[in-house]
């Protein structure tokens, strides 16, 4: 077993192309033993934004803090807020923005890219 004080995690930028002013922390993943899942903490800043993109892993996803957007495959804006949850499947063109004035959190779980 392998508890983290995710307090004592640093947030990185998210470097990916089309990300604007996203941050992650690492929860779970390789450094921590774990081979097949990864749990991630997001922090899109006021104006910012994750890519338009997907993978072909499916992400589990729930809202930690305040509001956001997510656009899905349709091209449709969701707004999501704190105690929600969603789920997005293998292949789906997915966006999460952040129009609001407060960071928007959120949790992602994803399995292991590497596998």
């Amino acid at each position: 077993m392998k508890i983290n004080n995710n307090e004592e995690i640093s947030a990185a930028s998210v470097e990916m192309e089309g990300a604007k002013d996203v941050r992650m922390k690492m929860l779970i993943g390789p450094g921590d033993a774990s081979d097949n899942i990864y749990m991630r903490h997001f922090f899109v800043s006021p104006g910012g934004n994750t890519p338009y993109h997907k993978h072909n892993y499916e992400h589990v996803i729930k809202i930690e803090n305040n509001r956001g957007i997510v656009v899905d495959e349709n091209g449709v804006e969701h707004e999501l807020r704190k105690g929600q949850s969603l789920y997005v499947k293998p292949n789906e063109m997915h966006q999460f923005r952040n129009p609001f004035n407060e960071d928007f959190e959120f949790i992602c779980i994803i399995p292991n890219p590497a596998r």
